[in-house]
């Protein structure tokens, strides 16, 4: 079996601090391993152009559900948001994520078109904002003030460290996991808060983005604002579909920094369950990752694995032995 973490006697672990390891990341080395072992992979190189016809019915869904919820009461209109519009948003949320890795089109250009359209329900401009923080996140992952999926030490302290007692740490996880799209969109932005360039795809990004919303709230009414962004918020909430941002690299089990979640909600993310497969080769396809798996299985099937996000939400929140510290580090190879 390939290298699936570092080993335990290269990974130290502190109370109330991070797990922490002097290894390389476990994806280059197994990387290398699979592609000497299997270089027929690289046939699976290739973008998905499928991926913009995905995006667009999506979208096309989101307007639709917005103007048939306008009148709605509430009740319904909760239902709604949370059963369509969060799992619609949070799909396309995984479009952005793979059109930053430029598997949607030939061109970069026309990745960040489709990515803008993937956008427009989102409410918020963030698509262009999104790439350079998570290609960081894959070149350098763990690495300590690089890697922006890392919660904070504040994250710890306020969740644990602060906390009296399991009740207490218990109830604030479920408030911050009931908020946690605001720490996944604020945090890389307080810890690097240069790292994206002011540059033409981005005013354009943000031109798109609020004329799209001008243009909804003219035809249908501000609430229609209402639908796009309790979707997106619900997204990123306690939401089964959200269950993957704690799912793929905290640590559950060992020592183990990245999971994969082979499970039916793949069909509505873009496959990132592969999360392994991912990882081990980025530059693949959302379409193309479950044949990585049947390629190379003496690789993955013998790896931990989540068999629920939505059951690693709940172990998130109410198991005391897994917090914000719940993640491996490495030092800042830049220092």
């Amino acid at each position: 079996m390939g290298r699936s973490a570092a080993s335990a006697a290269d990974i130290v672990t502190k109370q109330r601090d991070f797990f922490y390891s002097d290894t390389e990341e476990p994806h280059v080395l197994r990387r290398g391993e699979i592609l000497k072992k299997h270089p027929e992979i690289k046939g699976l190189m290739v973008y998905e152009w499928k991926t913009k016809y995905i995006v667009a019915g999506t979208v096309a869904l989101q307007v639709f559900m917005a103007w048939l919820t306008l009148e709605w009461r509430w009740p319904a209109f909760l239902a709604a948001l949370y059963i369509v519009g969060a799992t619609a948003n949070h799909s396309l949320f995984l479009a952005v994520h793979e059109l930053a890795h430029n598997l949607g089109a030939k061109s970069i250009a026309g990745n960040k078109l489709i990515s803008m359209m993937a956008n427009l329900p989102i409410g918020i401009p963030y698509a262009i904002n999104f790439k350079p923080y998570h290609m960081e996140h894959h070149r350098y992952q763990g690495q300590d003030g690089i890697d922006t999926d890392i919660p904070t030490k504040l994250e710890g302290w306020l969740l644990c460290d602060s906390a009296n007692g399991y009740v207490d740490r218990t109830a604030r996880k479920a408030i911050f996991m009931f908020f946690q799209i605001f720490a996944y969109a604020l945090r890389p932005m307080c810890i690097k808060p240069t790292l994206v360039p002011l540059d033409g795809w981005m005013l354009l990004n943000y031109i798109i983005q609020f004329s799209f919303d001008g243009l909804m709230v003219h035809i249908f009414g501000w609430e229609v604002l209402a639908y796009f962004l309790g979707s997106t918020f619900f997204a990123g909430s306690i939401h089964p579909t959200a269950g993957h941002f704690i799912a793929e690299h905290y640590v559950f089990e060992g020592k183990t920094e990245t999971y994969s979640y082979y499970g039916p909600l793949n069909r509505f993310a873009y496959n990132v369950g592969y999360h392994n497969e991912h990882h081990d080769f980025p530059n693949i396809a959302w379409s193309n990752l479950p044949k990585v798996k049947e390629i190379a299985p003496e690789y993955y099937d013998n790896l931990p694995q989540c068999k629920s996000w939505f059951g690693s939400l709940m172990k998130y929140i109410f198991d005391d032995s897994i917090s914000p510290y719940s993640r491996v580090k490495r030092q800042n190879k830049r220092d």
